[in-house]
């Protein structure tokens, strides 16, 4: 068994220096026949990191979501475009992190730089630009939630 007492790393990550950071394990259901990574559970690895990062940062909050829905009624966040690049495998046991970033904010969308790292090495590099939408329109991002990926954003930049 796998225990690493000394680093605790909460169940939907962490932020450090304004990114989110994300450990997953790679599972049998996440390879193809060869044992290595099917290219499309990248996508949901990284969908976890954009979900939980969201939350670590207030958009789970009710008090957020409440005041999102009044100013925009049925709101959700979509992925409007994504870039990736697949520069080298993973295999099954291996773990991984997805490391989660703002690189631009802006008033109805955030641009998401995401990488899965093995060990501090770069697997997967991608760029997910993110639309906060209600009624089937773009709307703006609540203030409160655009500040905290705001606040993140320049803290990459500084770190």
């Amino acid at each position: 068994m796998e225990v690493n007492a000394a680093k605790r790393i909460p169940l939907g990550g962490e932020i450090r220096d304004g990114r989110h950071v994300l450990t997953v394990r790679v599972y049998y259901e996440d390879t193809d026949f060869t044992q290595i990574v099917y290219h499309a559970s990248y996508l949901r690895f990284m969908e976890r990191g954009r979900t939980d990062y969201l939350r670590l940062i207030g958009a789970d909050h009710r008090a957020l979501f409440e005041a999102a829905e009044r100013e925009a009624p049925g709101f959700a966040f979509v992925v409007r475009s994504m870039t990736i690049e697949f520069l080298k495998p993973a295999r099954m046991d291996d773990v991984l992190e997805i490391v989660t970033s703002p690189a631009e904010v802006k008033g109805a969308s955030v641009i998401l730089h995401q990488q899965v790292t093995r060990v501090g090495e770069i697997l997967i590099d991608a760029q997910v630009k993110v639309a906060f939408v209600s009624g089937g329109r773009a709307r703006p991002i609540p203030k409160p939630l655009r500040l905290a990926m705001r606040a993140d954003q320049d803290a990459t930049r500084r770190a």
